[in-house]
């Protein structure tokens, strides 16, 4: 596993559209089709990262808080399932039941929305006001199995979800998330 940090994408940056398959429901999901919401969270994550699976816990938790607010949120896988099978959609059914997720799971075959957001790492997390802009992008917290092994508290995207909801401006010192590379097919 290459440790990798996320690109940042600049604040204000509208969100790229996108139309993928949601493994749990078996729907196509389009962000654009979505209703409207005081805050959407897009966070890529996959099965096998050692970095998500420390997280994921505080995932699910910070989810079913902000839920309650309006706060809408979106997974993507986007790794290359024929060198990592483990992150296959009908894996990533079985992985969003047992953590579970309770927010849409969305396979990226092609990588093109992984491209878009240009996203590094799993988990990579991006927050985009309720004009779809963006507002926050980077880590959920500053926990890192093996490099800080504290316990996840979801502090820095439990903030920028707050300073959202609340009209804030965007926090001023966003770090990048860091985690497992994204499995980009080969260009052959």
């Amino acid at each position: 596993m290459a440790y990798t940090e996320s690109n940042m994408l600049p604040i204000g940056t509208p969100a790229p559209d996108f139309s993928l398959p949601d493994v749990v429901s078996g729907q196509i999901i389009r962000l654009y089709d979505l209703p409207a919401a005081p805050a959407t969270v897009v966070m890529f994550l996959c099965n096998h990262c050692p970095y998500v699976l420390y997280v994921n816990h505080q995932i699910t938790e910070i989810s079913r808080a902000y839920k309650g607010k309006g706060v809408r949120f979106i997974a993507i896988s986007s790794n290359d399932v024929e060198t990592h099978p483990e992150d296959a959609p009908d894996q990533m059914k079985i992985q969003a039941a047992s953590t579970g997720y309770d927010f849409p799971y969305l396979y990226d075959e092609t990588q093109e929305t992984a491209r878009a957001y240009d996203a590094a790492c799993t988990p990579d997390f991006y927050v985009f006001d309720a004009d779809m802009r963006l507002f926050y992008r980077g880590q959920m917290d500053g926990s890192r199995p093996k490099r800080n092994p504290v316990e996840p508290t979801g502090e820095d995207l439990r903030a920028a979800l707050d300073a959202a909801l609340s009209g804030q401006i965007p926090p001023p010192n966003q770090r990048p998330s860091g985690g497992c590379n994204i499995k980009w097919k080969s260009e052959n």
